[in-house]
């Protein structure tokens, strides 16, 4: 057994993987808080409103690989017990070595889930989760921690890159290409993520929806945890430094070097052009080095990155324009020759319908431009933007099931479903009913099984994700 006292930094870092360290400090005490003669603990997650009227339901079937599907051992609970004690709470060390000696490590859990890639109208149930073993009802609430964190973060990124991409697809729809969807947001989220594990969980959420990264990890998780080939793509595309660093006066040579080493035939290229001042390198562009960029047979992707997104992105097009021209759409909307505009700073959802609205009034359509987002792709979100929770709805006591739930005076927005779920699909909507309900047992449940002790049972393509979260 180790002593916590002494041990060495590798060995603590190890614990990070152990499953029974993987929840929050109360936690640890709340086996023996149950009702005498409690054999079963349901609980379900959902989103309960926020930002948006539905979620894109992601993520879980990495957790559970992860973690689920890996039994403890007995050096995780002693390492656990040493941890939980000093820190001053109560360890049921007998609990968990019920579950080493009685089902081999693995976790006796029933986990129920809509498939990855859903739309689900939100205050509906999107995962259920209860003890298989009526010796670990405690169980159930303690993954909770860990368990809603694998999927309000990931759903809730899915979300807001599903939300950018209708309005996105909506102006194609009017105003251009349709098809071109997959690449008008890219991810460039990853240094402005909490971790490794952030960028590469939010960036697979990304690319449930769109087909643009430069998120490296995000393609590492598509792979690891659904089979994925290869889930996005990226560019060559010029950064500050590899342009300053030729000198202001020499700022048309670095860009000129960047089409004689990456431009190609059909390609593109993007070359961030505000180092200085982006109106003036546009008109560059589009003078000293219009033929060069003809001659590459390359679009060129000019990225704007700073001042007002819309405002910047119109002016830019319309030097552009100037200079390469651009033809009329069979919708009445200008597209330029060889170039385009990607707006990367400071792109959210109300910045994309402000540039949307204001490039389409001016006449342009949306084939000229892409966006970038990053921080408020990855990292600017919480637990509340969706509102998401995860509560216990019934209890198994003295073999007779009983309502759970909580219904708070000062907060109806937070009272609970009652008992033992299922999310079913009618001829007008997503509806949760429980089982007290006429059809409880005689309509399809689309909660499907995904996990019980210790076994996936659901294992869904990245390639199934996408084509349930299509628009």
């Amino acid at each position: 057994m180790i002593d916590i006292r002494h041990t060495n930094d590798k060995e603590f870092i190890n614990m990070t993987n152990n499953i029974i360290l993987n929840s929050d400090s109360y936690k640890y005490s709340q086996w023996s808080q149950y009702p005498e003669n409690t054999t079963v603990i349901y609980s379900y997650i959902e989103s309960r409103g926020g930002l948006y009227d539905a979620t894109v339901f992601f993520g879980l079937q990495m957790f559970l690989k992860e973690y689920l599907c890996q039994p403890i051992t007995q050096d995780n609970i002693d390492e656990a017990e040493l941890v939980i004690t000093a820190h001053g709470e109560p360890f049921y060390r007998e609990g968990w070595e019920y579950i080493l000696r009685e089902h081999n490590g693995y976790l006796p859990v029933r986990i129920d889930a809509v498939p990855e890639g859903t739309v689900v109208p939100v205050k509906n149930v999107l995962a259920t989760i209860y003890n298989t073993d009526p010796k670990c009802y405690w169980l159930t609430s303690f993954l909770e921690t860990a368990i809603l964190r694998s999927i309000w973060y990931p759903t809730t990124v899915a979300t807001n890159s599903y939300e950018n991409k209708k309005q996105i697809l909506e102006s194609l729809k009017k105003t251009g290409d349709p098809e071109s969807i997959g690449f008008k947001l890219h991810d460039f989220g990853a240094r402005g993520v909490s971790s490794f594990e952030s960028a590469g969980i939010g960036g697979a959420a990304h690319l449930v929806n769109f087909m643009g990264t430069d998120t490296v990890t995000a393609l590492l998780y598509a792979r690891k945890y659904y089979g994925a080939d290869m889930a996005g793509f990226s560019i060559p595309a010029m950064e500050h430094s590899t342009v300053t660093s030729w000198g202001r006066e020499n700022e048309v040579d670095s860009y000129r070097n960047m089409l004689k080493q990456n431009a190609k035939p059909g390609g593109l290229v993007a070359a961030v052009s505000d180092s200085y001042d982006i109106y003036n390198a546009c008109k560059l562009w589009g003078t000293v080095l219009k033929q060069d960029v003809i001659n590459s047979g390359a679009t060129v992707v000019v990225r704007p990155d700073s001042g007002d997104p819309a405002v910047v992105v119109l002016e830019c097009l319309k030097i552009l324009d100037k200079y390469f021209g651009s033809v009329v759409n069979e919708k009445g909307y200008k597209v330029l020759n060889n170039v385009r505009v990607l707006q990367g700073d400071g792109i959210n959802h109300q910045t994309i319908r402000s540039i949307i609205f204001t490039i389409t009034l001016a006449g342009y359509s949306i084939d000229n431009v892409a966006f970038g987002q990053g921080g408020a792709l990855l990292q600017i979100v919480n637990r509340d933007d969706q509102k998401f929770a995860m509560k216990a709805s019934a209890a198994c006591v003295d073999g007779e099931w009983r309502d759970v739930y909580k219904d708070p005076f000062h907060d109806s927005g937070k009272t609970s479903k009652k008992g033992r779920l299922r999310l079913i699909k009618t001829e007008d909507k997503i509806k949760t009913i429980n089982d007290r309900d006429p059809l409880y047992n005689t309509v399809e449940d689309m909660l499907q099984p995904v996990y019980e002790n210790g076994k996936l049972l659901r294992d869904q393509t990245f390639d199934e994700v996408r084509a349930l979260a299509a628009i």
